[in-house]
């Protein structure tokens, strides 16, 4: 009996790409908790709540997350909250590019050291989504360091740990120094 080899061509993409590509889009959404853009206003310690905001955006392999206007409890350099139903639809605008959507799934706390020029966040937890894959992630301790000229809190690098999702999902993302920022107005 003859045998006969076929051989099939296929675009499809391959396990390891999407791997490959949910890393990049995992480090996206977990960066994107707190990044920030914009020029900061001047505010006492007594600003009104109205405004206590922080805008973002993060950009990575071409894709990008954004919001504007989440709510804080207070402004730097005092301890603060980040409102996350004012990040996450339908009461925030948290969006993202590529065919990603991102939730944030805690109040994230803030501590300043005002003279060193510091922040530190102490828990994200953040659960992003492509398609059918989705996976949550969380990071503890992040240090900012505040840009003298721009007012802008950057990054330090920091990895987030994979808690649940898909098998897809790699099990942590590092987010390298200076991939996200924050400016609070």
């Amino acid at each position: 009996m003859r045998h006969i080899r076929r051989t099939v061509r296929t675009t499809r993409t391959t396990p390891t790409t999407r791997i490959s590509r949910f890393a990049g889009i995992a480090a996206l959404v977990v960066a994107a908790a707190f990044t920030g853009t914009g020029t900061a206003l001047a505010h006492g310690p007594g600003a009104p709540a109205a405004d206590q905001k922080v805008d973002g955006v993060m950009v990575v392999a071409g894709n990008s997350c954004s919001w504007t206007n989440a709510s804080t409890s207070a402004l730097p350099p005092n301890a603060l909250t980040v409102d996350r139903s004012t990040i996450n639809a339908p009461g925030g605008n948290l969006a993202c590019g590529g065919g990603i959507s991102a939730t944030l799934n805690n109040n994230p706390a803030f501590t300043f050291d005002d003279a060193a020029g510091t922040a530190r966040t102490d828990l994200i937890d953040i659960t992003g989504k492509m398609s059918f894959i989705s996976c949550r992630y969380k990071a503890t301790n992040i240090v900012w360091d505040r840009n003298a000229t721009s007012g802008k809190y950057v990054n330090r690098d920091f990895t987030a740990t994979k808690t649940s999702g898909s098998f897809l999902c790699p099990g942590s993302v590092t987010t390298p120094a200076g991939d996200a920022s924050m400016l609070f107005h």
